[in-house]
């Protein structure tokens, strides 16, 4: 029996394109937002001191992104105030706004799920404000189609901490072992979602992961579509 479906947001339900452009962009856009003019070495500093923090393999505790940019800005002389803060992020988040494009059946997928009974749901590691990334979801039509979202950064564990998965779990009402989760990442998704009992499904639509070291998905969806598949191989509930 099935009962749920969880979902990666990044690479799985909506493509994420690293700009290293925009971390200037970004920065730039913040720093107006507050009445600043650009400062390039603020770029220069993130980029080379803060930067790797956010891809250092294996970190399960996420990282607080406003403590890091408040300490960024400081560090150019540049004092905020909470408010100024909350202004620069929102800001910067806009404008990387074109690094998001949601996938074009996307809605169509969450439809068809939640058409037959299923809970369908949204596990993402995201060190952004939760506020800005709920209101990206409405803004893509996609918090409608869905009974719930749980972001790292609102949760302080990234996948494969089972800390996300089990707080997603609860707020659905559902067991692992009644739940699917269709992820990107081998080391994250598949092997974060399994250790919970969860049935594991590979997203391969903009990415095929490699990991000799992770865990095999149960099954394998080279279109979001694709997804169906496993649903009534699963037994999806009437």
């Amino acid at each position: 029996m099935l009962d749920a479906v969880l979902f990666d947001w990044g690479d799985t339900l909506m493509r994420w394109a690293w700009e290293p452009a925009l971390l200037a962009v970004g920065h730039d856009a913040g720093l107006r937002a507050i009445g600043r003019e650009p400062v390039p070495a603020l770029t220069e500093r993130f980029r080379d001191s803060y930067l790797p923090l956010l891809w250092v393999p294996g970190t399960l505790e996420e990282i607080e992104y406003p403590d890091l940019v408040r300490k960024l800005l400081a560090e150019e002389g540049l004092e905020v105030s909470d408010d100024e803060l909350g202004r620069f992020l929102e800001a910067e988040h806009a404008a990387w706004q074109p690094a998001r494009m949601l996938a074009s059946t996307t809605h169509a997928l969450l439809e068809t799920l939640r058409a037959r009974g299923l809970k369908v749901g949204l596990v993402s590691n995201a060190l952004d404000p939760p506020h800005l990334l709920h209101r990206d979801l409405e803004q893509m039509g996609v918090a409608q189609r869905l009974d719930v979202a749980v972001f790292s950064s609102e949760v302080g564990w990234r996948k494969p901490h089972p800390a996300i998965f089990e707080r997603a779990l609860e707020a659905l009402g559902v067991d692992s072992a009644a739940t699917l989760f269709v992820g990107d990442t081998l080391a994250t998704d598949v092997a974060g979602a399994a250790a919970l009992g969860m049935h594991t499904c590979l997203a391969l639509w903009f990415r095929a992961d490699e990991d000799e070291e992770a865990p095999e998905p149960e099954f394998r969806a080279f279109t979001q579509m694709d997804v169906m598949t496993a649903v009534r191989r699963l037994g999806q509930k009437n």
